[in-house]
C-alpha cells in the first residue's frame, strides 16, 4: 500500500480554515478525503456543515484542549483510520488535519515521525497556514501561536485582503516573509484555492528543493553587516520599505539564513547541530538545508521540527554547479550569532 498523504492545515481563529476545507470536499475533484478535525471545547459546529454537506467520513475529536492531549488522540485516531482503510471499512486517498485556531502545528507534524507505525502508512505533505489580513497585525503581536503557526508554514493563505487596503496587504506579506522566508505567500478570496495548491506540495520531501526566496538571501547580505532592525534613512529606496507607515515588528519568530562555499565537516556539523537542537529544540520551529560536504559528490539534505532532524543523500552536485551549502533556520528567539559562528567552525 502506497503512503497516505496528510495534509495539516493550522491558522488562526476565523482566519478561513473552514472555509477552505468546505471547498476542499464539496469540489468535484474525485478525491476521497478523511478529515480529522481537533474542536476546542464541545461544540461541533463545524462538523455539522461538514457532514451535511459531503459525505466524507469525518473523525471527530471533542477532547477539549488540542495542545496537551492532540498527540496521543491523532496517533490513535489516524491508527484506527489505516486499520479501517486496510479492511476495506473505509475508502480514503489522503487525511487532512484541522488544527484548532489556537494550535501549535508541531506536535501534529512530529506525530508523524516519532511513532513507526504511522510513519510506515503516512506520508506528511505539508503544512499550509491561512493567515487573516484584516486581524493578522494583531494576532501576530499578541499571540504566540500565530506566530509559531507562520513559523511552521510550508505555504501561506492570506485571506480578507479585499477587506483591507493593499499597502497593509503588502506590510503584513513583507513581515511574514522575515518570520518565514522559505514557504510561498498567495492572497485567496473565501477558500477559492486550486486544490494543486493545497495538496501534494511536498513541503517536507526532504529531496524537494530548497524553497528560500532569492531576494531574501540578497537582502541577508546587504544587512548582514548591520542589524535588521536599522532606521532607513531618505535614501533607502527597498521596495518593502513603504517610508509612510512601515511598522517595527520585533517578532520573536524569527528566521536567518547560513551560507557558504567552504565543505562542512561530517563529524563536526553532526555534534554542532546535535549540541544545539538538544538546548534549543523545542525552539527550533522548522530548519532545512542544502549541505556541501566533505567525502560526497552529492548534496545533503537536511531538515527538521523541533527536536527531530533527518538528512537524506540528494542528487549529485552539477559539472558547472558551485557547491553552496544553503540554510534557513525558524524559530522563536533562536540567538542566531551562536548558530551561524557554530556552523562557520564546522566548515573544512
Amino acid at each position: 500500500m502506497s503512503l497516505i498523504p496528510a495534509t495539516i492545515l493550522t491558522g488562526f481563529l476565523g482566519s478561513g480554515k473552514t472555509t477552505l476545507l468546505k471547498r476542499v470536499l464539496q469540489e468535484a475533484h474525485g478525491q476521497k478525503i478523511a478529515v480529522i478535525e481537533n474542536e476546542f471545547g464541545e461544540e461541533n459546529i463545524d462538523s455539522d456543515i461538514l457532514v451535511s454537506d459531503t459525505n466524507e467520513q469525518i473523525i471527530q475529536m471533542s477532547n477539549g484542549c488540542i495542545c496537551c492531549t492532540i498527540r496521543e488522540d491523532l496517533r490513535s485516531t489516524l491508527q484506527l483510520l489505516a486499520a479501517k482503510k486496510r479492511k476495506g471499512l473505509l475508502d480514503f486517498e489522503r487525511v487532512v488535519i484541522e488544527t484548532t485556531g489556537v494550535a501549535d502545528p508541531g506536535p501534529v507534524a512530529q506525530t508523524f515521525f516519532m511513532d513507526d507505525e504511522i510513519a510506515e502508512t503516512y506520508l506528511l505533505d505539508s503544512i499550509l497556514t491561512l493567515v487573516d489580513a484584516k486581524h493578522a497585525g494583531r494576532q501576530l503581536d499578541d499571540r504566540q501561536e500565530a506566530r509559531r503557526q507562520v513559523g511552521f508554514a510550508d505555504q501561506i493563505f492570506i485571506s480578507k485582503t479585499d477587506l483591507v487596503a493593499r499597502d497593509d496587504t503588502q506590510a503584513l506579506m513583507y513581515r511574514l516573509k522575515h518570520m518565514n522566508p522559505r514557504a510561498p505567500q498567495k492572497a485567496v478570496h473565501f477558500g477559492e484555492v486550486a486544490l494543486s495548491e493545497v495538496f501534494d506540495l511536498r513541503g517536507f520531501n526532504l529531496n524537494a528543493k530548497l524553497d528560500i526566496d532569492p531576494d531574501f538571501l540578497k537582502e541577508e547580505e546587504e544587512h548582514a553587516h548591520h542589524d535588521h532592525e536599522h532606521e532607513h534613512g531618505d535614501a533607502c529606496d527597498h521596495p518593502s520599505h513603504d517610508h509612510g507607515h512601515h511598522h517595527h515588528h520585533d517578532d520573536d519568530v524569527k528566521s536567518f539564513v547560513f551560507k557558504s562555499e567552504l565543505a562542512f565537516d561530517p563529524a563536526r556539523l553532526e555534534d554542532f547541530l546535535g549540541a544545539v537542537v538538544n538546548i534549543y529544540g523545542p525552539r527550533m520551529l522548522r530548519y532545512k538545508g542544502v549541505l556541501h560536504m566533505k567525502g560526497t559528490d552529492r548534496k545533503v539534505i537536511f531538515q527538521g521540527v523541533h527536536q527531530l532532524m533527518g538528512s537524506d543523500l540528494g542528487p549529485l552536485w552539477g559539472e558547472a554547479e558551485t557547491r553552496t551549502s544553503r540554510m534557513v533556520f525558524i524559530g522563536i528567539d533562536l540567538p542566531k550569532d551562536i548558530f551561524l559562528q557554530g556552523l562557520e567552525q564546522c566548515l573544512i
